[in-house]
Formats: structure tokens, C-alpha cells, sequence
């Protein structure tokens, strides 16, 4: 798409920083439109001018609601087209941002339940880390759960961030109890003591041990499900909540789970 046409869609904001959680993951802040809004959970879709065309790709938003910047949290893709230029911005380089935002994997889509599971691989984090940062949620849920599945310890993030957020719930008596849960699938010796499980999110959710470990077993009338990431994650997953009873969300109402596939 040519440029003068992105730009009725979109607005040229400017990079503000990076931090490189790896050589392939990376956070990324941007000035926020005039009058930007979005509700945690949603995604955003950025613009890159790549030799002379705009490339638009979707990133989910990590930031507040409230924030005065938004950031995204991004994995690189080798040869990508988007991503390869991505890598190589510095700040105060220009990143379109389109006006709308986009996506119905929020939390406030479920109207009754106590308990919300929040599982993720790799950059479908992304959406939880704005949902945590509402109040509302904190005080909506009894019990908010993430449970985060990568393929190497490094690849685990945010682990500070969510330590903070543990700390501010207690600070403003927030009533909700934030469970973290990390799954790591190609390290099978893992320290011992660090909350670590071996094994995918799927695996460990059909052998029951993720309740095992938070104490806490999933129900029909009080579990409300989160699902963010792999395509193949989130199409097995699916399936193991259908055998349990539950059904996807509606715009209707009713339903127990919602997911989106995002790599």
C-alpha cells in the first residue's frame, strides 16, 4: 500500500525505545495517537515504510489502558519483512499507527465466573500484561492465573513486571490472588525452587497438573479461560475444554473460553 493512502487510516507516530528481551524478542514503545483508545487484551495495527510501500502487520498492546505511550511486544522473524525493518529502528524513527483498534479476547467479555485462567506461548503474553494492568480485573476475579509456555528459560518476560503488579494489588487492596504458572518445552533440567514446570501448556493441563500446582480445579460454573499464541496450542486446547464441558464465548452470551491465535 502506497503511503498517501495508509496515511487516511493511520498516524505517524515516532519509536521511542526498545528493550531486547532476547536476540529475537523484543518490547517496543511508541507515541499514542491523539485520542487513541483501546481496551486491554486488544491489538494494534503498525505501519513500516519498506522501500517505498508501507507494510502493516498486528501487535498486541501491552500498556494501560490510560497509558500515555503504547508499547507491543514483537518476536523477529528471519527475512521477515516487517520485523527485519523492525530490528533495525532506532528512536525517534517513524511507526504508523492505525486509528482503530482491533480484537474481542478481553476480559470483560465474561459477565459471571471467579477464577480467570490467562495461557499464553511465546508473544501471546502480550495481551495479559495490559489486562493485568486494569484494577477492574483485580477486582472482578477472585483468582487471576497466567500460565506462560516458551521453549527456553530466556524466552520467559514480564516476570518483573507481574512481580510489581503482585505488589501493587496488595498495596491498593486489590482482592484477586495472581498465580504464575511458567511451562518451559525444551529444558527438562530445571532449577528447582523458581516456580518452573517442564512440558507444554497442553500436556500439563491434561494431566491435571496445572490445578495441582495453583490449587486450583477449573469449573464450569467459576473457570474463565484465556487462550493466546501458537495456532496449534490453541486449537488443542480447545478441545481439551470442550471435553470438559466448556464452550467458546459469545457475543450472545454464555460460554466459558476465548482465544486467539497469534505467534
Amino acid at each position: 500500500m502506497s503511503i498517501q493512502a495508509y496515511s487516511e487510516k493511520a498516524s505517524c507516530e515516532r519509536l521511542l525505545s526498545v528493550h531486547r528481551w532476547t536476540d529475537k524478542l523484543l518490547s517496543f514503545r511508541t507515541t499514542r495517537p491523539a485520542g487513541y483508545r483501546f481496551t486491554a487484551g486488544q491489538f494494534a495495527r503498525l505501519g513500516l515504510e519498506v522501500d517505498g510501500e508501507m507494510v502493516s502487520r498486528a501487535y498486541s498492546i501491552t500498556s494501560a489502558e490510560d497509558a500515555d505511550v503504547l508499547e507491543y511486544y514483537a518476536i523477529i522473524v528471519p527475512g521477515g519483512q516487517f520485523t527485519t525493518r523492525l530490528d533495525a529502528l532506532q528512536p525517534g524513527d517513524p511507526v504508523w499507527v492505525e486509528k482503530l483498534s482491533y480484537g474481542f479476547m478481553t476480559a470483560d467479555r465474561f459477565t459471571d465466573g471467579r477464577q480467570l485462567w490467562m495461557m499464553a506461548t511465546g508473544t501471546g503474553l502480550g495481551p495479559y500484561v495490559s489486562i493485568l494492568q486494569q484494577p477492574e480485573v483485580w477486582r472482578r476475579f477472585d483468582d487471576l492465573v497466567v500460565v506462560h509456555g516458551v521453549r527456553q528459560r530466556e524466552e520467559l518476560t514480564y516476570i518483573e513486571q507481574f512481580e510489581a503488579l503482585r505488589r501493587q494489588a496488595g498495596e491498593q487492596g486489590w482482592p484477586a490472588r495472581l498465580h504464575m504458572l511458567r511451562c518451559v518445552t525444551r529444558e527438562t533440567d530445571l532449577p528447582p525452587g523458581e516456580g518452573l514446570l517442564a512440558g507444554r501448556i497442553t500436556t500439563l493441563l491434561r494431566d491435571g497438573l496445572l490445578e495441582q500446582v495453583v490449587g486450583l480445579p477449573m469449573s464450569l460454573e467459576q473457570t474463565r479461560v484465556m487462550a493466546c499464541g501458537n495456532p496449534e496450542m490453541v486449537t488443542e486446547l480447545r478441545e481439551l475444554l470442550r471435553e470438559r464441558g466448556m464452550t467458546p464465548l459469545r457475543r450472545t452470551g454464555g460460554g466459558q473460553f476465548v482465544t486467539e491465535d497469534y505467534w
